[in-house]
This record gives C-alpha cells, structure tokens and sequence, in this order.
C-alpha cells in the first residue's frame, strides 16, 4: 500500500465572507504547494461557524464545490472539508471531499453543538460514512463528534480519521487530548484542522491542528499561527503495529441505532 500525504490548512476565517475565505485558502494552499494526496480545510471554511444558512447555503453544485474542484484539479488532491449545504429544504453541515472529478465523498454532521444551538439551524445527520481514496479507508468527521467515542469507534472499517472544526480556544486541551485519545482508541491516524482568529460571536480559536499515528504520538502540531501542516502517513507502519499489538481483535460488537 503507498503512504499518504496529508496537509492541514490552518487560517483565519472572515465571518461570511465566501470570496474572500476561498481566495486565502488558495493563495495559502498554492503558495506552500506540499504536492498532498489530501487537502484537509476547517469546518464551515468558507464562512466561518454561522448559524445564519438561509443566505450561506449552497447546493451540491454551487460555487464552492466548484472552487474545491477546480483547486483539486490544479494541485491533483482531493480537497476536503465542511461547508452549509441546502438539500431537500433544510440545511446540514457538510462534510465534501472534491476530487478533480467532482464530489468524492460526502458526510453530514451527525452531533449538533447545542451549546451553540446549531440543532436548530440544521439536520442532523444519520449516516457513518468511510470512503476510500487511494486504497486508505478514510472516516470523516466534524468538530462536536469528536466527543462521542461510539461513533467514531473503529469496526475495523478505516485507517485515518479526518476532524474539521471550528474548536474554541478555552477548550483547546480537550480538543487535543480528545484528537489523541481517538487516535489510541481506534489504532488508526488521526488528522484534526481547527481555524485561528476571532469569529463575529467573540470567540477566540487556537488552531492547534494536528497529525497523529496510531500510537496516538503526534507527528506534526501547528500550533496558534497560519500554517500548512504536512506529514506523510505510513500504512506499513499502520499495519506493523495492528500485527505486534492486537487490541482490535478484542473489540466489542455493538451496533448504532
């Protein structure tokens, strides 16, 4: 199996500004030009975390899948992260992956931040997906899932988890201490982007995005500035160390209702 290169896009957000998000994270993107198997933006990237979707939201072939597909084909990875979508009358917190063909693969956010009533602006989502991109099987998640371990749990199903969050500075060691323990968990990488900078509700955000193995050892760490953060993933070692420590093999079954 090849190893996979994966690159985290920390930045400042401009609240609601759609033009202006998706032009920074180009020139930030173009200008590193880490030659990434995956592009991985925060959540709600283009906007920041808005509980305003009626203006915001997109359909599946709006502006912003356009823009992911376009940069995708330009830079040849899959471009990756959550952005407001519309779908039959409500609006989800979307997680996309765009590949130069189009949509790859799509999650919806399934645990909604209450605590920033977002379950009353958008649809929770009911499916757990895992897609497949370059022979890695890859689990896509959203900031607030991060804290329920059910979910996320590893059935053997996948080999790196994706977190996109807009993750609030006060609660920065319990973003991090989570990013590790899903890792251990799950004997799987974990890769978590989290934006910077203040958002138009007073909230600060730290960044400190990273990129774990398995072992839950972190391998790169942004911490609080702009950054581009690159680490190339190693299945071999993935597999290596599933073999010399078998802990999946005495995982529980259970199913999720």
């Amino acid at each position: 199996m090849n190893d996979l290169k994966i690159s985290l896009v920390q930045s400042n957000l401009i609240w609601e500004d759609k033009k202006q998000n998706l032009a920074n994270f180009r020139r930030q993107i173009l200008l590193e030009n880490t030659g990434a198997d995956i592009i991985l933006l925060p959540e709600m990237f283009s906007t920041g975390f808005s509980m305003n979707p009626a203006p915001l939201a997109e359909s599946m072939s709006g502006s912003t899948i356009q823009w992911m597909t376009e940069l995708a084909r330009d830079i040849n990875s899959l471009v990756c992260g959550s952005l407001i979508i519309e779908t039959n009358s409500v609006f989800v917190n979307r997680f996309v992956a765009v590949s130069s063909e189009g949509v790859h693969a799509y999650y919806d956010k399934r645990h909604l931040f209450r605590m920033g009533n977002e379950e009353s602006f958008y649809k929770m989502g009911d499916e757990r997906i895992v897609f497949n991109w370059k022979g890695w099987r890859i689990l896509p998640q959203i900031c607030y899932d991060i804290r329920f371990p059910v979910w996320i749990r590893n059935q053997g199903d996948y080999d790196l988890a994706l977190f996109v969050a807009n993750w609030p500075e006060p609660r920065r060691d319990v973003w991090r201490t989570l990013l590790v323990a899903r890792a251990l968990e799950n004997q799987a990488y974990v890769a978590g982007v989290n934006r910077i900078g203040r958002d138009n509700n007073g909230v600060n955000h730290s960044g400190d995005s990273m990129i774990l193995d398995p072992k839950g050892v972190i391998l790169s760490d942004s911490g609080s500035q702009e950054t581009v953060l690159s680490t190339t993933l190693s299945y071999d070692e993935l597999e290596r160390f599933r073999a010399k420590f078998p802990a999946h093999l005495d995982r529980d079954t259970f199913s999720i209702s």
